[in-house]
């Protein structure tokens, strides 16, 4: 990193690193991963929350300020399992009208809190703070948990097929399959590490993951575009010397964005609480997953599939053939 001309580089400005001269162990290393988060999944599973599992909002309103540490202990000896505690801010509130949400998930055999359960997580606030309201007491059952499951399968599945239209009518076919690998890799790499950490997985981190996508899609797409004007400009180099001279230029690019937007993040992660903390941490995952599937998964499935610039004519064994016609 140093200053140049008062402008800040992270990279040099002349790069000329061969990223798919050693794809082989690039790509094997991602498809390893991926075959470990499907294991992962399907014998660990995920620690989903009230939204996935059904449970019970409770809505309080106090005249003292939320202390979430302080709710969150006064629970703590009912042993209630997921419990999710949240500030509630609205610039409609007066200074006497300090609200929170508390979510408890179905105990076991139950679609929600029994009055029991409601009555001693009452008691059990009550003896914290004497001035606390319970203003709206709402469950969520098991159907409607098993409808957010379906929903939010259909998002990440109707992204992605979005995402194969779109490249496919912005470039070609094989652009199309490179970048929805790529999108794959990370949802699949996301939900992996979710489930070996058993980090809460509720609505939040489905809106993480939708973020993920349009993130590495934003980012393949940039380093796509410069392939396809090389491709003109370059037509009778080797289509993977094409391919490394655009990840190097793109390179700056990429890693000030990517640097940037960790900034952000990592403050967020230390400083934004517990509240956000699961869709943070999802979101640093995803901007460092997104980064090296840009490079070393979307590009190298381009690589191996070819593109022909000349369509007339039959495949060529230096492949990036597409673009020698056009204008």
């Amino acid at each position: 990193m140093r200053l140049v001309g008062w402008k800040l580089k992270l990279v040099p400005q002349d790069t000329a690193i061969d990223f798919l001269g050693y794809w082989k162990g690039s790509f094997g290393f991602s498809m390893v991963l991926m075959v470990a988060s499907v294991v992962a999944f399907l014998t660990m599973g995920l620690n989903f929350g009230i939204d996935f599992r059904g449970g019970t909002s409770i809505r309080t309103e106090a005249t003292q300020p939320v202390d979430v540490g302080a709710y969150r202990g006064a629970l703590a000896e009912l042993e209630l399992g997921d419990v999710a505690i949240s500030e509630v801010f609205d610039p409609t509130f007066g200074p006497e009208q300090n609200v929170a949400m508390v979510r408890i998930q179905a105990q076991e055999g139950e679609e929600s809190v029994t009055p029991v359960v409601l009555n001693q997580v009452e008691q059990a606030l009550r003896a914290m703070d004497p001035t606390l309201r319970f203003t709206s007491v709402e469950s969520v059952g098991p159907k409607v948990s098993g409808e957010l499951i379906r929903s939010a399968i259909i998002a990440v599945v109707s992204a992605l097929a979005a995402v194969l239209f779109y490249i496919w009518l912005r470039f070609e076919w094989q652009f199309a399959l490179g970048a929805v690998a790529a999108l794959v890799h990370d949802v699949v790499l996301t939900i992996g590490l979710f489930s070996v950490l058993q980090i809460r997985f509720d609505l939040a981190i489905i809106a993480a993951i939708l973020t993920i996508v349009g993130y590495s899609l934003n980012d393949t797409v940039v380093v796509f575009d410069r392939m396809r004007e090389n491709l003109i400009k370059y037509k009778k180099r080797a289509l993977i010397e094409v391919m490394n001279l655009s990840l190097n230029e793109t390179l700056s690019r990429t890693v000030m964005t990517s640097v940037t937007t960790l900034l952000a993040l990592i403050s967020l992660f230390v400083l934004g609480g517990d509240v956000i903390r699961g869709f943070v941490f999802a979101m640093i995952w995803g901007v460092i997953v997104g980064t090296w599937s840009s490079v070393f998964v979307a590009a190298v499935v381009v690589k191996r599939l070819g593109v022909k610039r000349d369509w007339s004519k039959g495949d060529s064994d230096k492949g990036g053939t597409q673009f020698s016609t056009a204008p």
